[in-house]
């Protein structure tokens, strides 16, 4: 049996419904599922604050669903009028609607079905000194990931590259962590060949996070030319692989008891640490 699809022909405009087994409430069900976010190459969205934020970046908003209820709520009747002159369908469906669609028992009362947008590697480029790109490799949590995607955005970094098989950053989960940075940095997905090749075209480094032979990643250079920070994995950090490709590895140091920092927890370190000369007070 085929997963229902989304239906194209009535952007713009508004319905009610009733019923859970509405096609528009299975297709927007179905999105849950990454086969059938690839397929379609659409994502949901849970709350107001992330159509906001979808719409005023620009992307592609093709379907909002509102708890009925929550209709006559000014923040959300703003949002729905708005959605619908973009070119949105709104749906104005039961609560439990909205539970049905993202399983949630306590879901936000506006889920939105939103086109998915990557960047392509050289679009980053070409790089000035002050840039700087944090790639990932075969991140798996999406609650990292989402993490990560928001501190880049609060940083400045110039994009987000994701190498291997990492987690989806289209799935509902990684999409709300991000809290709505998602749609302000490109994201990119690309081999650890190309990112290699990029930054030789860019002339910039690349700063691996790794134990064996790293400095500390306070002493490294970050000032005077573009800087790629590469992360490794949560489980096993980064490979030796792709550390030998590293123009330098750097280390966050430790002197408790636990063997690790968060990923997203050392993304930021490294993010900042990197940006600290540009990041001013004001």
């Amino acid at each position: 049996m085929s997963e229902p699809k989304i239906n194209e022909n009535r952007r713009g405009l508004i319905k009610d419904i009733t019923s859970l087994a509405n096609p528009d409430i299975k297709a927007a069900k179905a999105l849950t599922l990454k086969k059938n976010r690839v397929a379609e190459k659409r994502f949901l969205a849970e709350g107001a604050k992330l159509a906001i934020d979808a719409l005023d970046a620009g992307w592609d908003v093709e379907t909002l669903f509102v708890a009925r209820n929550m209709m006559d709520e000014p923040h959300v009747s703003k949002l729905a009028m708005r959605a619908v002159n973009a070119g949105a369908l709104l749906l104005k469906v039961p609560e439990k609607a909205i539970a049905n669609i993202t399983r949630r028992d306590n879901p936000q009362a506006v889920v939105s079905i939103i086109k998915e947008r990557l960047s392509a590697l050289d679009t980053l480029g070409p790089l000035a000194a002050s840039d700087t790109i944090i790639a990932l490799d075969r991140v798996r949590d999406p609650g990292n990931l989402g993490t990560i995607i928001r501190t880049a955005d609060a940083a400045g970094i110039k994009g987000v590259v994701l190498v291997g098989d990492c987690v989806d950053v289209f799935s509902l989960e990684t999409v709300r962590a991000t809290m709505g940075s998602l749609f302000a940095v490109p994201i990119v997905k690309a081999t650890p060949e190309a990112l290699f090749a990029f930054a030789k075209t860019n002339n910039a480094q690349i700063i691996g996070t790794h134990l064996a032979g790293a400095k500390d990643y306070r002493a490294l250079g970050y000032k005077t030319k573009s800087t790629i920070i590469l992360m490794g994995n949560e489980q096993s950090g980064l490979p030796d692989a792709l550390a030998a490709q590293c123009h330098e590895l750097a280390l966050i140091p430790q002197m408790g008891k636990a063997d690790s920092l968060n990923l997203a927890v050392a993304s930021a370190l490294m993010i900042y640490e990197a940006r600290r000369h540009l990041l001013a007070v004001a």
